[in-house]
């Protein structure tokens, strides 16, 4: 992919450098609409992308084995391997894990990736569990939201989620309300969102 533009995001003291496609319109696919309603939504870099990122930089992961579940162009992934996670960044497009690979590389971050779909994740649970899991604005549709409260109590126990209010996160919320403890910080990426960490209690 050539045409592409670069984004500067100031982030904790460093500039992170991340190319993303000039155009995302650019990139839809109609056959693959028809078939899956795949949209390019990983060629933009989204605000909550940002506000996940911006919390995990705060942190000193210390190797811990780190999944983020839709990573486009993999800020989140990338900022979680400089600050010490051993790190797999997936997502549905090949496209989005190849741009997630050359932007870990544009900034000096060691990381794993990962084509994998939500409703196939046999590759995903081969490797779980995971010590922490990661996803930004992943809840736009319904469905993914079912699929999603299915998938991650079979991933790990301790889920960060960024969100900027979209109604199937709602729901996903109430939903995983019964089965994790769920814990709500305000983000300024996100007026009308949050960032939500979900644990699991460790049974006793």
């Amino acid at each position: 992919m050539n045409d592409v533009v670069e984004e500067v995001i100031p982030l904790n003291g460093r500039d992170l450098r991340l190319l993303r496609p000039r155009d995302a319109e650019a990139l839809l696919d109609e056959h693959a609409f028809e078939h899956e309603e795949y949209l390019p939504y990983w060629a933009e870099l989204w605000p909550s992308a940002l506000a996940l990122a911006r919390a995990i930089g705060g942190r000193a992961l210390h190797g811990a084995r780190t999944v983020e579940l839709g990573c486009g162009l993999g800020l989140p992934s990338i900022v979680a391997a400089l600050a010490g996670g051993r790190v797999l960044a997936t997502d549905w497009s090949s496209e989005a894990i190849a741009m997630t690979a050359a932007n870990a590389e544009r900034n000096g971050a060691r990381l794993e990736t990962l084509v994998c779909s939500w409703t196939a994740p046999a590759p995903l649970l081969e490797r779980a569990p995971y010590d922490l899991i990661l996803a930004s604005d992943v809840l736009y549709e319904a469905r993914n939201a079912d699929v999603l409260l299915d998938l991650l109590p079979r991933l790990g126990r301790d889920v960060w989620l960024a969100d900027p209010g979209r109604k199937p996160a709602a729901r996903f919320l109430d939903a995983a309300a019964g089965d994790w403890e769920i814990t709500r910080r305000a983000a300024p990426e996100l007026p009308n969102g949050a960032l939500y960490r979900l644990r699991q209690p460790v049974a006793t």
